[in-house]
């Protein structure tokens, strides 16, 4: 997973590097992340695609009887919303939640749930007051983000653990962000960067919505990062490594 782009995503994209410099096993989640380890000269014999761990969790965790915790309407289309990343800060949030609250203002068949980040509440709150159909919560603890993600009917979102998570759930996702070190997801054509882009945002979400065809080419269920084996990959490889 790369951007090749050391402020996009900051810092997580130095710390991929550096990590990458000093690992000698490199266990990946795709073959398109082997294919950049190859580029950087490591050597092919260090490199296993095993999938990421993190669809192991996930599909462990969706296989329980989950509890959200809170008052959903049951009629209504539920959007998870999800914006924390720094480099959306100021503006770009502002035109975020403006587009948020034009989807909600515009669409009184769905329910939008945004996870509040701290450092983002205050101007959640001034932007979404008077919209009955957004609702604000804290973050939430794993297994209800889980329930939470396995109802939903969309994501927008820029966060890079959603990307992998919701497309193995079916689930489209609409990136906040114009970059991402996920490009497997959408080239598959289950992700969509629309960036902190209020126009791009709105056309995309709408379209989602109003058009069955345009969602079911990216509600089809695909697992980019894995089967939910990756554990087992790897305990194994360390296993053959270390005998």
């Amino acid at each position: 997973m790369c951007t090749r782009d050391m402020q996009n995503p900051f810092p997580e994209e130095a710390n991929f590097v550096i990590a990458g410099r000093l690992a000698k096993q490199h266990f990946e989640p795709s073959e398109s992340s082997r294919q950049n380890l190859l580029r950087e000269g490591v050597n092919h014999a260090d490199i296993v695609v095993t999938g990421n761990t993190v669809i192991d969790a996930l599909l462990i965790t969706v296989s329980k009887n989950l509890e959200l915790g809170i008052a959903l309407d049951d009629l209504k289309r539920l959007v998870l919303l999800k914006s924390h990343r720094s480099d959306n800060f100021g503006n770009p949030f502002r035109s975020i939640c403006s587009a948020f609250r034009t989807l909600a203002e515009c669409n009184a068949d769905i329910q939008l749930l945004y996870r509040a980040n701290p450092n983002m509440k205050d101007v959640a709150h001034e932007m979404f007051g008077s919209c009955s159909n957004i609702i604000l919560c804290e973050p939430l603890d794993y297994a209800p983000f889980v329930a939470a993600t396995k109802r939903v009917y969309m994501v927008i979102s820029d966060s890079g653990g959603l990307q992998e998570k919701a497309p193995a759930l079916g689930e489209p996702v609409l990136v906040l962000r114009d970059e991402t070190e996920r490009p497997e997801a959408v080239d598959m054509g289950v992700l969509k960067l629309v960036g902190p882009n209020f126009e791009r945002i709105v056309k995309e979400a709408q379209m989602l919505l109003d058009d069955p065809a345009s969602y079911q080419a990216m509600a089809v269920g695909i697992f980019p990062y894995g089967d939910g084996h990756g554990a087992h990959h790897i305990v194994a490889l360390l296993k053959e490594h270390f005998a």
